[in-house]
């Protein structure tokens, strides 16, 4: 069983929380929580979603909402890259799920961003020992939903792609991806969205312990 990182694995919606909030406290000193600023921060951050490259968020953040002490642009991806990745927090529901999966069967993960930030995240949620394979797509010079990552890890794992399931939340990117490699995806969908596309994911789960029951 394959797993996609970032609002599979771990929420990023909520360490982007905790990075706001950091950047709250760094660079507005009095400002209390605003949720219009927290808003546009997200807005800001799902723009630059899938890029290596921050330096947008924060420029265009404190464009918006001038600060009292304002990051250099040089330092930007330097700032992000070092702290970002320590917002993140694993649940213990989802750590003990994928422990129990791993007494079964093989598992990994395919993920794409940069090699620094994922490696850090991973590091920082002690995931690194759990997983037999851990793909990072900046490492492995290919991207979601591009195919040929995911036949990486078929290879590497020395499995067929028909015995693979792949887990993530994105249909197009991890669902139709995977499934263009001949694995099945099931679509992690916590918040129920409604499938607007005409991809058909082998599953539909909104709680990792529905993946128990793949357990075979």
């Amino acid at each position: 069983m394959l797993f996609d990182l970032d609002d599979t694995l771990l929420d990023r919606d909520h360490a982007v929380d905790n990075m706001f909030l950091m950047i709250l406290e760094k660079c507005y000193p009095g400002v209390k929580h605003s949720a219009i600023m927290l808003q546009k921060f997200k807005e800001y951050d799902k723009r630059s979603y899938g890029s290596n490259d921050k330096t947008k968020v924060l420029e265009s953040f404190f464009d918006e909402f001038p600060s009292k002490y304002r990051l250099p642009r040089n330092d930007i991806q330097d700032y992000w890259n070092s702290n970002f990745p320590n917002c993140f927090s694993i649940d213990q529901n989802t750590a003990n799920i994928v422990n129990a999966i791993k007494m079964h069967m093989k598992i990994g993960i395919i993920t794409n961003g940069a090699s620094q930030r994922q490696k850090a995240k991973i590091l920082k949620t002690n995931l690194t020992n759990c997983f037999d394979i851990i793909i990072i797509s900046e490492e492995a010079g290919l991207r979601k939903p591009d195919k040929r990552i995911f036949e990486l890890a078929i290879n590497m794992l020395n499995v067929q792609p028909e015995a693979v399931l792949f887990v993530g939340d994105d249909l197009v990117i991890d669902i139709d991806g995977c499934q263009n490699a001949n694995m099945k995806g099931i679509w992690f969908n916590p918040h129920m969205k409604k499938n607007d596309t005409e991809i058909k994911p082998y599953a539909e789960i909104e709680s990792f312990d529905r993946l128990l029951n793949f357990i075979t």
